[in-house]
């Protein structure tokens, strides 16, 4: 198939490949759990994730750009394998337009050689369909979760070395987004793809009411399409009656970081979780909200140690913490 042109047929192009993997992938595991058939090798080929590729072959110096982001640092051919890219259109949209634009890239879109882990669908396939279908069964036929392929090695400044010798064009692959995004969910108790760009962290419950309460107030008298996204599946939306309480009343102790995403039609809401106490809990977090590249993530909490000059109900900026 012709190389894209434009980045909107490479995000087209993305949204074909990993439909059709994922659809693929879907059918064989139901045909499985219905009748006992495994996928073929042939069939498995189907199971992978596309692969979005940059190449940057210069015939002048490279622009001095003052962003700090969609920049290409050396010529050559970069890539990386893409997960989502329904959701992550506005964002790979932004980023391409400006390697196209600045840099002269091209773009070109294939098949990776990343199989998607069958664990990573089964919401999607319907996971009650496959309660009687013992875990090593599936891992034995179909592609299962390998920790050795989820790292953050391009984040951490490690070489990372490809056969085909191209560069990582972005922090984070389609194996280790993917991880991240069940894991927010399983964390937080609430969809990953409700996640907002403006995130605030806390550990007192007491900001989470205030946070609820304010929310619900939005939500009833806010912009249109306003929702409230708690743990647990609990959604607010405008004419729901006795909001605030529906939405305090969510099984938020299930969950060892409960979120609640205020969600807005144009995704520029905030969302807040309560992370608890221990750094650990903030790390994981983090780690794993990354993926969704937000703009912006605050604690808000306590600060001890005041100085002389300060007095209660000033607004202080903590940029550092000893434990």
């Amino acid at each position: 198939m012709e190389d894209p042109k434009t980045p909107a047929e490479a995000v087209d192009r993305l949204e074909f490949l990993h439909n059709r993997a994922v659809t693929a992938l879907i059918a064989a595991i139901r045909r499985y759990a219905e009748e006992g058939v495994p996928p073929s090798a042939d069939e498995r080929i189907l199971f992978r994730y596309p692969e979005l590729r940059v190449t940057y072959l210069p015939n002048a110096p490279s622009p001095r750009l003052p962003r700090a982001y969609g920049q290409l640092t050396w010529p050559g051919e970069y890539a990386v394998s893409i997960t989502q890219p329904g959701y992550f259109r506005p964002y790979l949209l932004e980023q391409l337009q400006l390697l196209v634009d600045d840099y002269g890239a091209e773009l070109s879109v294939r098949v990776s050689e990343n199989e998607i882990p069958y664990s990573f669908v089964l919401d999607a396939a319907g996971a009650a369909a496959f309660e009687n279908v013992p875990a090593e069964e599936l891992a034995r036929y179909f592609p299962s979760p390998r920790l050795t392929q989820v790292g953050d090695a391009v984040v951490d400044g490690l070489r990372i070395e490809r056969l085909d010798r191209a560069r990582p064009l972005a922090l984070f692959d389609a194996p280790r987004t993917d991880y991240s995004l069940k894991r927010l969910e399983h964390y937080t108790g609430a969809p990953w793809s409700d996640v907002q760009p403006w995130i605030l962290f806390t550990n007192y419950q007491r900001y989470v009411d205030e946070f609820v309460r304010w929310a619900a107030a939005g939500v009833a008298n806010g912009p249109k399409g306003w929702a409230l996204s708690c743990p647990g599946g609990v959604r607010i939306e405008a004419g729901d009656k006795d909001a605030e309480s529906k939405a305090q009343a969510a099984p938020w102790r299930k969950y060892q970081m409960p979120a609640y995403h205020l969600t807005t039609p144009d995704n520029d809401g905030v969302t807040l979780i309560n992370i608890g106490v221990g750094p650990s809990n903030a790390k994981t977090i983090t780690d794993h909200l990354a993926v969704l590249r937000p703009h912006c993530w605050l604690m808000i909490g306590h600060c001890g140690g005041l100085r002389h000059t300060q007095r209660i109900g000033d607004y202080v900026l903590a940029h550092a913490y000893l434990r």
